[in-house]
């Protein structure tokens, strides 16, 4: 096997050889087996062969690699790198000049690759590869370092880092851990593999005739919606890895999108000057309302707790503000121009983010709108209570600085609040 390789590898540098050329004479040198292996075990310090990948994270990091076969790993119930089969495919970085080390170590012999023998120091690749016990067992020695990190663990100002706190003081440098993560490669190139399958494979391609053409199928086949590719190396990806060349550095991204949510049943609040009545209305906002009620009329004492519970009902009230906006922005934008809405400016201007007319957005921009809507919050919410408590100016104080502490810390990320 090992001189099948050699000779393969001999014969495509000289296939454009006159035979009379010497340098085939010094080709024939190279490529005899102790020569060649010898020469092979001295090169394989450029490499190592890694699950985990520094460079597709920036191919000028020069970071550690790491080599963690699945066995190795913490089992748990996520997907990862530990539910790689047997089998699963080892990444190589480093020098591409010497990719040809690599490819030797992956040949095959009754099913168990020349890399894994090596590990296990097979007695019989030792024979194999001198006559000379010692010299055999250097070598040896040689290729199965090609598993192990060069020099001592280290990151990169290029890698990403992440500082995790890990003690009790996050004023104290010595309580946090720095996290550098790492590319899974070697998953990733499974995923890479089984999509592709899915997608491509022959079964698939009968399967969406079969579907094309009404017929029955067993069994089924699968989709990948909204799928993107990402790209490691540019024109050049082995100077990523030897796996991602092999991918032509493509990698595929799954979709992670939000849902997209159809709601026939929501319509644009015409015909009235307020929303707040409608959203008075709501099944979870009147329990709320009661429970609150309740709270603020019994004999509690005034301590920690008593107010802990009353802003907890005030934050799940405001929660389902947030909640009952946010119904309103998936209406087509600018429905709040039609001649049917009636609302006060401040509330078209919170429940219509998206209005696409300068004036209106302007006047959004300015954000004087919003004091007006927590000054209208606060008037309903003590209008719930006008029967059966004496709530005033402190209550309707206390309501707006709630509502605007939530909302602001909100505003950022949902503009409709």
């Amino acid at each position: 096997m090992i001189k099948g390789f050699l000779k393969e590898r001999l014969a495509a540098k000289t296939e454009k050889l006159a035979p009379e050329d010497p340098k085939r004479e010094e080709l024939v040198a190279q490529y005899e087996l102790e020569t060649w292996v010898g020469d092979a075990a001295r090169r394989v310090g450029q490499l190592q062969v890694v699950t985990h990948s520094l460079k597709p994270l920036h191919p000028d990091a020069k970071g550690s690699n790491l080599y963690a076969p699945p066995e190795s790993l913490v089992p748990h119930s996520l997907v990862g790198s530990h539910l790689l089969p047997e089998d699963f495919d080892g990444d190589v970085v480093g020098n591409a000049a010497a990719l040809d080390v690599y490819k030797f170590l992956k040949l095959e012999h009754n099913g168990r690759s020349l890399l894994d023998r090596v590990l296990e120091g097979d007695p019989a690749l030792t024979g194999a590869l001198s006559k000379d016990p010692e010299q055999a067992r250097e070598w040896m020695t040689s290729f199965a370092a090609i598993t192990e990190p060069r020099g001592g663990e280290a990151s990169h100002t290029h890698a990403k880092q992440v500082y995790w706190l890990v003690g009790d003081d996050p004023g104290d440098n010595g309580s946090f851990h720095l996290l550098a993560p790492l590319y899974a490669t070697s998953l990733a190139h499974r995923v890479y593999q089984t999509i592709n399958e899915d997608r491509f494979g022959e079964t698939t391609k009968a399967a969406r005739q079969a579907r094309r053409d009404g017929r029955y199928w067993e069994g089924g086949y699968r989709d990948y919606p909204n799928i993107a590719v990402q790209k490691f190396g540019g024109t050049k990806p082995q100077n990523i890895s030897q796996l991602n060349s092999e991918r032509g550095g493509s990698n595929y991204l799954l979709a992670s999108l939000p849902p997209t949510w159809v709601d026939s049943g929501i319509k644009p609040p015409f015909f009235t000057d307020s929303v707040f009545p409608r959203f008075g209305r709501r099944k979870e906002v009147r329990r709320l309302l009661s429970g609150l009620r309740r709270l603020l009329m019994s004999d509690a004492e005034p301590n920690a707790e008593t107010r802990d519970r009353r802003d907890e009902y005030v934050g799940a009230l405001i929660d389902e503000l947030v909640a009952f906006a946010s119904r309103y922005s998936v209406l087509e934008s600018g429905w709040s121009a039609s001649p049917d809405c009636r609302l006060v400016d401040a509330e078209a201007l919170w429940l219509d983010p998206w209005r696409d007319d300068e004036s209106f957005a302007q006047r959004r921009e300015q954000g004087d709108w919003a004091q007006e809507v927590r000054h209208r919050f606060a008037t309903w919410l003590n209008s719930q209570f006008s029967k059966s408590l004496p709530l005033g100016d402190a209550e309707f104080e206390f309501w707006q600085k709630q509502l605007a502490k939530r909302l602001n810390a909100l505003q950022e990320d949902l503009p409709y609040v």
